[in-house]
């Protein structure tokens, strides 16, 4: 008997015993589904943290202060910050490896109002390296330049989000003088510039059940002006360096912290850690993909179980056709072809389980992906896993079954009732 007839035969078989078909394919068509889904959850997650992290800048080092150990207690002071002569002198000495610098200083929320109209912002103290490092779009105007911070002015850049809740339409801020209420005080900028916001998907589901109109925007004005209005000190607890496209941003975190280590060597409360986005990226990405393949993995015990169901529902298939099994091998059947008649069709079994779990582990990736607002990556490669691990569970799970049945006695296998 050849492969297409013992294929034609399990097919057959399985149509003439549908319900126990199903019941027989459920295990495994929850532990294909299950693994697959996870594996399409995970790497869409995966994939939207790695690019919202890149598009912060794969290139960039954060430089921030940190206590030293065995301080308690402490006051800050100007000294102890990093300073703009800190930051020039950088710059000067590594000239060929730096791109831009970014500070910045949140001030808090408030809420741009006009009437009865009204937009949600965060309001960012920031210089003109922070566009680049923080890779801001302008869709009009400029942004906040050297001459803004040198002369502490009294302008901002807003999103277009906040120009069409305002004015209507996205360009309709530029020029304009905009009110910040926050708190008890009135701030009032003119607009120089319109920056394109794009919501974050990871931000959008911290914000939870927040109105999509509600969620604010950042609003840019001067640090200097930011400073002015703190009365903060002049310097900064952290600052983020964007590296030129050809350096290595992890060996250059190290060259930094060198740099710094020695402007804060005889400082008695702080030192300076350095951090890389990359090495940031590259730990993340492992952190989740350990996860993913630990949760698929629990998953896929549910494949064990349902490898177990094929066994079972075999022993009991061989078991119901024994007068046929003795009638083949009393007719020159050899044990070969019989254990081959049943592997194949444990083999069927689990294909069919596995076409139906891959479907609807698809699917269902998908669908987690749309609820937690990230694009959907399913992985091609679990398909093919799930594919080759469906033949491997029939082939496992099948063998004993077969094996026995391709062993019975001719003679007792027909005067079986």
């Amino acid at each position: 008997m050849d492969l297409w007839e013992n294929i034609y035969l399990a097919v057959s078989g399985l149509l003439a015993n549908k319900m126990r078909a199903i019941l027989t394919m459920l295990g495994i068509i929850i532990g294909i589904a299950a693994v697959i889904a996870i594996m399409t959850l995970g790497n869409s997650v995966t994939n939207s943290v790695t690019n919202t992290m890149a598009e912060m800048g794969g290139n960039n080092i954060v430089v921030q202060l940190s206590l030293k150990e065995d301080v308690d207690t402490f006051v800050m002071t100007e000294d102890d910050l990093i300073s703009d002569e800190m930051l020039e002198q950088m710059r000067e000495v590594y000239a060929d490896d730096i791109l831009a610098v970014s500070v910045d200083e949140n001030i808090g929320s408030g809420s741009v109002k006009d009437g009865r109209k009204y937009a949600n912002v965060s309001i960012y103290g920031v210089n003109d390296g922070y566009q680049l490092v923080n890779n801001v779009k302008m869709l009009t105007g400029r942004y906040i330049n050297a001459t803004d911070q040198e002369k502490a002015s009294n302008v901002a850049v807003v999103s277009n989000k906040t120009s069409r809740a305002i004015f209507g339409t996205e360009f309709g801020a530029l020029g304009q003088e905009v009110k910040i209420y926050r708190g008890d005080e009135i701030l009032a900028y003119t607009v120089v510039g319109i920056y394109e916001y794009e919501e974050n998907p990871m931000m959008a589901m911290m914000m939870g059940m927040q109105a999509e109109a509600d969620r604010p925007t950042d609003l840019y004005i001067p640090i200097s002006t930011c400073q002015r209005l703190t009365n903060s000190d002049m310097g900064y607890n952290y600052v983020t360096i964007m590296t030129n496209s050809n350096v290595d941003s992890i060996s250059f975190a190290d060259t930094l912290w060198g740099f710094f280590e020695t402007f804060y060597r005889k400082n008695p409360t702080f030192t300076v850690y350095v951090m890389s986005m990359q090495s940031v990226v590259e730990q993340m990405t492992t952190i989740m993909g350990t996860m993913q393949l630990a949760i698929a993995v629990i998953a896929g015990i549910s494949l064990l179980v349902g490898g177990i169901g094929v066994m079972n529902i075999m022993l009991v298939s061989i078991t119901e056709r024994t007068r046929e099994i003795g009638t083949r091998k009393a007719l020159g059947a050899t044990n070969s072809s019989i254990r081959m008649q049943f592997i194949v069709e444990a083999v069927i079994i689990c294909l069919i389980g596995g076409a139906i779990g891959i479907v609807l582990g698809v699917a269902g990736g998908i669908y987690g992906a749309s609820l937690l607002g990230t694009p959907a990556a399913p992985s091609v490669g679990s398909v093919i896993f799930a594919v080759l691990f469906s033949m491997g569970i029939g082939i496992f799970f099948g063998y004993y079954p077969a094996n026995k049945a391709a062993k019975m006695d001719p003679i007792e296998a027909l005067r079986y009732e």
